[in-house]
């Protein structure tokens, strides 16, 4: 019995209801026949069945509220039924002798790893890397696939020792939570022929990594606008949606599978040779024309993964907390003479001693004096919860976009320890490995722009924080020393964002002057340090 789940149907819809049921329990149905009817907030959407078969259970009835990849119905699928009979018959006439071992009933079975729940409602995420081949052994706990959420790289390790049958979702497709990840046979299983046939893949459904089935001989290899047994043109729901993302009308794109399915490589293809609707073809490339770039094409690429978690994040900060602006300049002389003289005994517990850690520290002793800055405003903006530890984020631009990973509890660490989490927090960011707790619980931040080469920025708060601050390049500028001379000194600018429901200008000036005072004259840190 196989397990229907509902898909993802897109633009973030999470559960919709159950309008009508084109079936009962018991009935026979075949691939692409519409099985139930359901409202989400946007439309009416008609489910199909994926393969041919009997339905064997309504998981959510009519009028019910149906949840994105939970069961839907269930369903045996064509030659089950009979497959299951056939071997009940010849155990029942089987000799003892001849009897199997109940350990060998599934033998040569292939297995389907399901993609766990990661945690923070997350539904989606990319496959960035397979480690393994299809027909490849397999141990218990070895890395599989990295994929990538929009929180951070999550590693997915084997269950069990066993040979992988099956990929899936290919490299740099989406995956879905509860839906089948890889196939595999596990260990002391039939593993004769495991990449092919312990797994079949249906017929309806060919492999996203090879090409697609061949037609019957003398058919045609694609059926331009084919229609299924029921009238309409069959797709899967995450072809249809990409058609719609294209504007695109399904009627219109050779379908290579079978009755002329469409498959994501015929929509591809279609919008590769610029098949696409007048309206959507001139929209699209007026850009290119005012750019007066000519002939040129509109490259279209998916926003997924950290770039589009941090798209929403920035347009809700943006939009929701009202912020202000403070910048000041820095005196860093002193602060680099003193980074110099530490390098070697930081080299030599092999830390990399930059300028951050006497940024962080410096900042963990301002907030002492001014724990407003280390708050946050609860759901209701009615509270001012003020946090226990000081968790400091710093912007990393990293292999999958921009990270903010935060060191934790930086005013119980000695400044070698912060470079030391700064070190490890930032190798793995550039790699795209951060995990999910170090980007959690942060409570204020750090934007280094000026490792860049910016002089000044206007930074977008970290919700839920209240501040975060953008630290400019250093330049070597002439200034007017005490005596009225002019001395070259090491000039760094800083720009604060500050949330105004929590904080003023005159909060953070004073905040501001006192992680100042730290930076300017470093050893005046032995002073408070705990």
């Amino acid at each position: 019995m196989t397990e229907f789940k509902l898909p993802d149907i897109g633009e973030g819809i999470v559960e919709c209801e159950v309008v009508e049921w084109r079936v009962n329990e018991g009935d026979a149905i075949e691939e692409d026949q519409p099985v139930v009817e359901v409202m989400t907030d946007k439309a009416l959407v008609e489910i199909t069945a994926p393969e041919a078969g009997r339905v064997t259970k309504l998981h959510v009835g009519k009028g019910e509220i149906a949840k994105v990849h939970a069961p839907l119905f269930a369903y045996e699928a064509e030659g089950q039924a009979a497959s299951a009979d056939a071997s009940g018959s010849a155990a029942a006439e089987a000799t003892p002798s001849e009897t199997p071992a109940p350990e060998a009933a599934h033998d040569g079975q292939a297995k389907d790893f399901i993609l766990p729940d990661i945690g923070e409602g997350i539904v989606e995420c990319e496959v960035v890397e397979w480690r393994v081949a299809e027909g490849e052994a397999i141990a218990e706990d070895q890395p599989v696939v990295d994929v990538m959420t929009d929180k951070a790289m999550v590693e997915i390790t084997a269950p069990e020792a066993g040979r992988v049958s099956r990929l899936h979702v290919a490299r740099g497709e989406i995956a879905r939570v509860h839906a089948p990840l890889y196939a595999y046979v596990p260990e002391g299983g039939d593993q004769t022929g495991a990449a092919g046939e312990a797994s079949p893949a249906p017929a309806a459904a060919p492999s996203r990594q090879g090409p697609a089935e061949p037609t019957a001989a003398g058919a045609p290899a694609a059926s331009r606008g084919g229609r299924g047994a029921h009238g309409r043109t069959p797709a899967s729901p995450a072809v249809r949606r990409l058609v719609r993302e294209h504007a695109l009308r399904l009627e219109d794109i050779p379908g290579s599978g079978k009755d002329g399915r469409v498959l994501k490589e015929d929509v591809l293809a279609f919008v590769a040779e610029g098949e696409v609707p007048q309206a959507a073809s001139q929209a699209a490339m007026a850009p290119a024309r005012g750019a007066g770039r000519g002939e040129g094409e509109v490259r279209v690429e998916p926003m997924r993964g950290v770039r589009a978690a941090m798209a929403k994040r920035m347009v809700a900060s943006a939009t929701s907390i009202p912020h202000f602006q403070y910048g000041e300049e820095i005196d860093a002389t002193a602060l680099l003479a003193l980074r110099e003289r530490l390098k070697p005994e930081a080299e030599a517990s092999e830390t990399r001693l930059t300028l951050m850690p006497f940024f962080m520290k410096a900042m963990a002793l301002a907030i002492q004096e001014f724990p407003i800055l280390n708050s946050r405003l609860n759901e209701a903006a009615d509270e001012i919860h003020y946090l226990p530890s000081c968790n400091i984020g710093m912007a990393v631009d990293g292999k999958a976009g921009l990270m903010v990973p935060n060191v934790k509890g930086v005013e119980t660490l000695s400044l070698l320890e912060v470079a030391q989490e700064i070190q490890r927090l930032t190798g793995e960011a550039r790699e795209g490995r951060v995990t999910q707790a170090d980007l959690q619980g942060g409570t204020i931040s750090i934007s280094n722009i000026g490792a860049l080469g910016g002089t000044y920025a206007a930074p977008i708060i970290n919700a839920p924080e209240v501040a975060i601050v953008a630290i400019g390049k250093t330049q070597w500028l002439p200034r007017f020393d005490a005596a009225g001379e002019v001395t070259r000194r090491a000039i760094m600018t800083v720009t604060w964002a500050g949330d105004h429901r929590l904080i003023d200008g005159g909060t953070i000036a004073r905040f501001c002057n006192a992680w100042k005072g730290y930076l300017e004259a470093p050893e005046t840190m032995l002073l408070a340090l705990r």
